[in-house]
Parts: structure tokens; C-alpha cells; sequence
């Protein structure tokens, strides 16, 4: 199909990345002989996501992140939240418009409160609680991303607490980090950290996400307060 009234065509195909090798191989035709006046425009979190093949047809253009305190005065200025919510939305964004545009509607921080009070019950509870919270986590499937990143930023807050106060990223729990980081040491919290980014990597690459996360959880369920 040509364009109607317009000189050009733009198509736009958002997350390259989750296409299977099929769908690949089909698109590898289309920028091999792209039809005339059409643009095509494909986004990826990364180009080692893509085939190579496709990569070597593409113009590469990359995109930086939006300094975290323009998102932040952005949040402040258009929804409902304090300066120090906007701070906190703003770096769990990372430079994303519309992470933190869709974390800001979504009552962000009640699910963070949920998800925290959940893996500090961990300690101590029987191997059937353990696994029905994974199940639940795995169910939201769209929801699960940012419940990684809400565990990683609190794990990194932990050990940044040890050596700058200042720069940890949940300021609003500034009392419970310091709790936590008096009582973790630094190589069991980058242990912990390892596994949370093994999780991310198996859910990039379509894994079974129920027994990814089993496996994440246990390992946390040995903290002593996270």
C-alpha cells in the first residue's frame, strides 16, 4: 500500500526484539527491497537484541535518557505527587517519559509498599507461601518488570546507604535501609542482586518465568528483613 495523501509512509514497529526468528526473517525481506516512499522505524532496547542480519540493513539511531530532574519537575507539575515522589519516580524511570508517566497513574508506591512488606515476610515462612508469591508475581506478567527494578533499587540502596547516605533512591524509607544495611553485608546483597538480574535475563529470553522466580525467592528468603 502506497501513501494516500502524505510523501511518505511511516511504519513504526515498536519492540523489534520480541520478534521470533520467523517474523525476523519476514521483516529481513521488507528492508531488503523496501517498498518506495515508506520509512520503516524499529526500536529496541539494545541492537544485540536483533538479528544481525537485520541490524546490518538499519540506520542506528540512539536515543539518551531524559535527565531524571526533568521527569522529575514534569511529575510534579502535571500529577498528583510530592517533590520527593517525583525524585523517586523519576530515577525508578530511567530517563523513560513513559515509565514514569504510566508509574505515576498506576499508584506506583502502593505496590512498592505491597511488594516490600511481601519479601520481608519471607524469613521464616513455609516453602508453600514462598511459592504461592511467585506464582502471584508471575501472573502479571506486564506488572513483573517493575517489580524487579522496585527489588533491585532497594538492594542497591542497601549498600549505597553504607558508603553515601545521600544517594540512595527510596529517601522515604531512609529509617528502613538503614536498618537492613546495618544487618547485610555487602556480598550477600550483591548476591542477591545476581540473582534478580539472572530473573531479568530469563524472562528476555521467553523462560519459564513461575520457576525463575521460585528459584529468585528462595534465595531471598534468606534476608533478615528484605
Amino acid at each position: 500500500m502506497k501513501p494516500y495523501e502524505a510523501k511518505w509512509r511511516v511504519v513504526i514497529i515498536s519492540d523489534a526484539q520480541s520478534m521470533n526468528p520467523a517474523a525476523g526473517n519476514a521483516l529481513l525481506k521488507v528492508l531488503e527491497e523496501p517498498p518506495e516512499q515508506t520509512i520503516l522505524i524499529l526500536t529496541a532496547g539494545q541492537t544485540s537484541d536483533l538479528l544481525p542480519t537485520i541490524v546490518s540493513r538499519c540506520q542506528h539511531i540512539r536515543f539518551k535518557p531524559i535527565p531524571p530532574e526533568y521527569l522529575a519537575d514534569y511529575l510534579l507539575q502535571n500529577h498528583d505527587v510530592t517533590r520527593g515522589q517525583a525524585s523517586i519516580l523519576a530515577a525508578m524511570a530511567n530517563g523513560s517519559y513513559s515509565v514514569a508517566l504510566e508509574m505515576a497513574r498506576k499508584n506506583w508506591f502502593a505496590h512498592r509498599t505491597w511488594l516490600l512488606n511481601e519479601l520481608e515476610s519471607l524469613a521464616g515462612r513455609p516453602l508453600s507461601w514462598v511459592l504461592a508469591l511467585a506464582e502471584k508475581l508471575s501472573k502479571n506478567k506486564d506488572g513483573l518488570p517493575g517489580s524487579l527494578e522496585v527489588i533491585l533499587s532497594w538492594l542497591r540502596d542497601i549498600i549505597i546507604y553504607k558508603y553515601d547516605p545521600e544517594k540512595i533512591i527510596h529517601k522515604d524509607l531512609t529509617d528502613n535501609i538503614r536498618y537492613v544495611s546495618q544487618k547485610m553485608d555487602v556480598s550477600s546483597l550483591l548476591s542477591k542482586i545476581r540473582a534478580v538480574q539472572t530473573v531479568q535475563r530469563k524472562i528476555q529470553t521467553n523462560a519459564n518465568t513461575r520457576l525463575a522466580l521460585e528459584s529468585l525467592l528462595l534465595e531471598l528468603a534468606g534476608f533478615s528483613h528484605i
